[in-house]
């Protein structure tokens, strides 16, 4: 790109969740931000990590789905209510659903994720996500007709014992209370497989004390509309037929990034490979984070090591934002990269309505004390200050 093409070009973040929000807003600020756009195509910024809460009624809506209009209004940042179709590296543009072609000085791909189905058949036309609140709609719905319906076995599953599966079946016991019986799938040897132990083990006696039956060593063999096909860790080879009102997977997530032209290489679940600098590797003014980024993590000189890679966590995208806006302002100074370090903070899980656990910053806690301290860490997590005084001044008014 000519210079002076690129002096006028904006930096450009693809995505508008958790890590590209918190990109764009922390690259506008400041004496000498350079012009920031962001290329979303929701209307709504989308809380993830409080989806639970919302599904339970614990949180309304607007608390964890506010406006980008409101939320970028005095910012700095410019909104482009568009899809990504199509990203060129090697002129520095991209195209859009509608037929743009913008050209930007540096691109930040935060696309996000999408669920993987492993090529097992069925799970894209039978199964239920849980990353939207139309995936809300749907579950609150579900929940209500098999409360009134009440009949004998009905049965729910959720594949996947990751923190997604062990918090929804928590908060969809709850709910339930005892109207369906809920599965939980798991193919590897435990539930929250490289979770903290005090954690798994709160999260196993939550879901023993609401009947959650934890399946681990289980492969899902097929999805069907009324039925899902495991085979069992007792009896390899052998399947069973659990009939189910509702599959709803948490098996996976993989990247969601738009085609490149000329294509560049992504790794097994779809995501760009970056190196340790989070610029995606062959496109120097290209870079990733969050879940649309297979970002290794860094050694003690500052390497990165290809065989260890940053967990798939929305508090590792949020560093990653603050990270990747410093080095595009290093870059555009003409000073070099640093390495992306991980600060590990601990980890939060809720557990149930009005339950969670927490390890992490010297505090290890379970219950009603850890949901409350979850919920002020993730306020303090969210978008915007007017947002977060908007949302406390709410709390404090259901407290008192």
């Amino acid at each position: 790109m000519p210079p002076s093409q690129a002096e006028q070009a904006p930096v450009v973040v693809v995505g508008g969740g958790f890590g590209g929000l918190s990109a764009a807003l922390q690259l506008a600020r400041g004496s000498g931000a350079p012009p920031v756009l962001l290329i979303e195509p929701q209307e709504r910024f989308l809380f993830l990590p409080l989806l639970y809460e919302c599904l339970s009624g614990e949180l309304r809506r607007w608390e964890i789905a506010p406006r980008f209009s409101t939320l970028l209004a005095g910012s700095g940042v410019a909104w482009l209510q568009q899809r990504v179709q199509r990203i060129h590296p090697d002129d520095h543009s991209l195209s859009t659903d509608d037929g743009q072609r913008l050209h930007y000085s540096q691109l930040v791909v935060a696309t996000g994720g999408r669920s993987l189905s492993f090529g097992i058949p069925g799970v894209a036309e039978f199964s239920r996500g849980f990353r939207s609140l139309a995936d809300v709609d749907q579950l609150q719905l579900l929940v209500e007709r098999l409360r009134l319906r009440s009949r004998p076995l009905q049965r729910l599953v959720i594949v996947g014992a990751g923190a997604s599966g062990v918090e929804l079946a928590c908060k969809l016991a709850d709910l339930l209370e005892g109207s369906a019986v809920i599965e939980l799938i798991e193919q590897g040897p435990d539930l929250l497989p490289g979770s903290k132990a005090f954690n798994r083990d709160q999260a196993r006696a939550a879901l023993l004390q609401r009947d959650v039956r934890l399946r681990c060593g289980t492969r899902v063999r097929a999805v069907e509309a009324a039925a899902i096909q495991l085979e069992p860790a007792a009896s390899p080879g052998g399947v069973e037929a659990l009939a189910c009102e509702a599959v709803i997977w948490t098996g996976g997530v993989g990247g969601c990034v738009p085609e490149l032209e000329p294509a560049l290489p992504l790794d097994p679940r779809g995501r760009l490979r970056v190196d340790a600098q989070l610029r995606v590797s062959g496109a120097s003014d290209l870079f990733a984070i969050g879940d649309a980024a297979s970002s290794p993590m860094a050694t003690p000189e500052g390497d990165p090591d290809e065989g260890s890679l940053h967990p798939a966590t929305a508090q590792v995208a949020y560093q990653q934002a603050a990270h990747v806006a410093a080095n595009l302002l290093r870059l555009r100074r003409g000073e070099p990269l640093e390495p992306f370090v991980w600060n590990d903070l601990g980890e939060m899980l809720g557990l149930g309505i009005g339950q969670a656990t927490l390890t992490g910053m010297g505090v290890t806690l379970a219950g009603p004390t850890a949901f409350q301290l979850r919920r002020l860490a993730y306020l303090a997590r969210l978008p915007g200050l007017q947002h977060q005084l908007k949302v406390a001044g709410g709390w404090l008014a259901e407290w008192f």
